[in-house]
């Protein structure tokens, strides 16, 4: 085979293919002795070619070589006499296959591949959904896809996500977050251990030491798939078909943004990670993949650099926390805190546990000018929604570490049986405490996230760590959700909700004033007494009112009032007076069992007061 060499081009790194050949640029000193290894898919027959040493600017080598297809090739590079994965590399091969314990006996080899021929993304564009109108779903893409609900031959796959798009539009969501997807080692790899030279091991009968064995290979898998990644490639295994895994995705996220949906990556960068290499990641993922949005995960990373530099301008950035200055420059209201603040204090409340009502209005009425938050209650880390009214204690045996991993502090409660229940009062129970917390979630200010499964109260049997659970235990139960049809209808109708009464979700801080004259504030408390409320530790019953005038939407300006009880008993709420001509109306109470959800919104025959059923909590409209 004859090759032309020429000099490539430094500006990018990794590799960029064409018809008849590719450039290569990899980080290499000019003193060092480098080569480029191409193998043959078909005889796996292998090609060294030299790099010339004067193809080199700083630490980087680059060249361009034609003279061979690349999508009959893998590459890895020989630097120094070490053979080197390309931390760029765009697609990687040797994983093609989930849990693929045949790779033993090729010692785990893995080299670079090129993306497949250009993709056609006809007129795609990103939505850039306005943060007041995001809502957020959480979900492991093979988790997710696993169960019977999805086609056989799609089960685990982008393909598979692919088919559910369509439900959770339905729903109500507008982004999805999906836990890692680019190429990380799920399997439990042991170290491999070569004696010296020198050392030519005998066995003899009165050895004291014997030779180091090496241990059988774990077959407990890293299912979250957190840790060291090769982040520019999308990973294999997920994909129908994995010579494809790319052009798979991109069909995924245009499907999705022709649906108004937006995809959000989450990226776990260990530390220390290069920050050069964590905002080329960033930056290809936005124009290799049109990707929306990502949730930083991982300490010491160049957030002031990531969400200064220009590409990622428009990009949603999800971190632990910004530098202030940061909020204040921001052009595009892309910036989204994103951490535990709302759970707990929502928890508390919910399970009575050293609750403080005080602290969770704060969680409610919580935005930023021109960033926002997430709030969720329930992720990854911890238990189901489902599971938190459900067990009082983590059951991680399944895990293998003596139930000792996962979170101990769950603040949740069992409501009197640990695990199933058929006793009515518990089911109820139950299922009331997981109205109220999908009350509270959907009608905070700031961005709402769901969990997957949570819609249908999915069940991880008490596992609150589920990190190598690959299984029914990690996986979302499909079969559960079609007799859960009446949850997710009341999630959908929720959510609705939300969106036709945008004041709920206004962009702008509340002032607990009526700076627009309106004849009420924009956010309020009530108690007993109308515009009065006691704001102790103790009061675990509150009213919360938010003017429709305030809403920013001339069409929709009902008011609306949230009727927050979660003492033991019966608590009664002042309802203020409403301007001329307006009337409280019921839309849901949590403690009805036999309507979780009004269609025709119930007149309120006391309109002064409203009496509250022990741990409930109402939603009423004021028009």
């Amino acid at each position: 085979m004859k090759f032309c060499i020429t000099e490539g081009d430094y500006a990018v790194r990794g590799t960029v293919s064409f018809k008849d050949g590719a450039i290569f640029t990899f980080l290499g000193e000019k003193e060092d002795n480098c080569q480029i290894r191409l193998t043959s898919k078909k005889t796996k027959e292998s090609i060294l070619i030299d790099v010339p040493a004067e193809y080199c600017r700083g630490s980087l080598r680059s060249v361009r070589i034609t003279g061979f297809c690349p999508n009959d090739y893998e590459y890895d590079y020989i630097i120094a006499d070490n053979c080197v994965l390309d931390p760029y590399a765009r697609v990687i091969c040797g994983r093609e296959k989930w849990m693929d314990f045949s790779r033993k006996e090729r010692d785990y080899a893995l080299s670079g591949g090129f993306l497949p021929d250009e993709f056609d993304w006809k007129k795609d564009h990103m939505p850039e959904i306005k943060r007041e109108k995001l809502v957020m779903y959480k979900l492991h893409l093979r988790g997710f896809t696993m169960d019977k609900g999805a086609t056989p031959k799609h089960r685990g796959t982008f393909c598979g996500l692919m088919e559910k798009l369509s439900y959770l539009k339905n729903l109500g969501i507008t982004s999805v977050e999906c836990m890692p997807i680019y190429e990380f080692e799920e399997m439990t790899i042991p170290p491999k251990h070569k004696l010296p030279d020198y050392i030519k091991w005998e066995t003899q009968k009165d050895d004291k030491i014997a030779p180091l064995e090496e241990p059988e290979v774990s077959k407990k898998v890293n299912f979250w798939g957190y840790g060291p990644g090769n982040y520019f490639a999308v990973k294999a295994s997920y994909a129908a078909n994995p010579q494809q895994a790319s052009n798979e995705f991109k069909e995924l996220v245009r499907k999705m943004h022709e649906m108004n949906m937006e995809m959000i990556m989450e990226i776990y960068f260990p530390e220390h990670t290069n920050h050069n290499l964590i905002l080329d990641v960033l930056r290809f993922w936005v124009l290799e993949y049109h990707v929306d949005g990502f949730h930083l995960q991982g300490d010491d990373l160049p957030i002031v650099s990531i969400a200064s530099d220009a590409i990622l301008s428009r990009t949603k950035l999800f971190y632990l926390g910004f530098d202030p200055h940061l909020f204040s420059t921001s052009r595009h209201e892309n910036l989204f805190v994103y951490h535990d603040e709302y759970q707990y204090p929502a928890k508390k409340v919910l399970n009575h546990m050293n609750a403080d009502m005080c602290e969770l209005i704060d969680q409610q009425r919580k935005q930023g000018n021109n960033y926002s938050y997430v709030n969720y209650i329930t992720g990854n880390n911890g238990f189901t929604l489902n599971d938190l009214f459900m067990y009082n204690d983590r059951h991680n045996e399944a895990n293998g570490e003596g139930n000792s991993d996962g979170n101990p502090w769950n603040f949740s409660n069992n409501q009197g049986v640990e695990g199933p229940s058929r006793k009515r009062g518990v089911v109820n129970a139950r299922k009331r405490q997981w109205k109220n917390a999908f009350i509270m979630l959907l009608t905070a200010q700031s961005v709402p996230l769901i969990w997957s499964g949570d819609e249908f109260r999915n069940s991880q049997n008490g596992n609150n760590n589920a990190y190598c659970q690959d299984n029914e235990i990690g996986w979302i139960n499909w079969k559960k959700s079609a007799s859960a049809k009446r949850d997710i209808d009341f999630v959908t109708k929720i959510l609705e909700f939300r969106r036709n009464h945008p004041v709920i979700s206004s962009k702008k801080p509340f002032t607990f004033s009526d700076y627009k004259t309106a004849g009420a504030p924009d956010f309020s408390l009530h108690g007993v007494n109308a515009w009065v409320t006691d704001l102790n530790p103790g009061n675990m019953a509150l009213g919360v009112m938010y003017c429709g005038a305030y809403s920013g939407d001339l069409e929709h300006t009902e008011d609306v009032y949230i009727g927050y009880n979660f003492f033991s008993g019966t608590s009664g709420l002042a309802l203020p007076k409403l301007k001329k001509g307006r009337k409280w109306y019921l839309v849901v109470d949590s403690a009805d069992m036999d309507c979780d959800f009004h269609d025709e919104p119930l007149e309120i025959k006391n309109q002064q007061k409203i009496e509250l059923s022990p741990l409930s909590v109402c939603i009423l409209i004021g028009k």
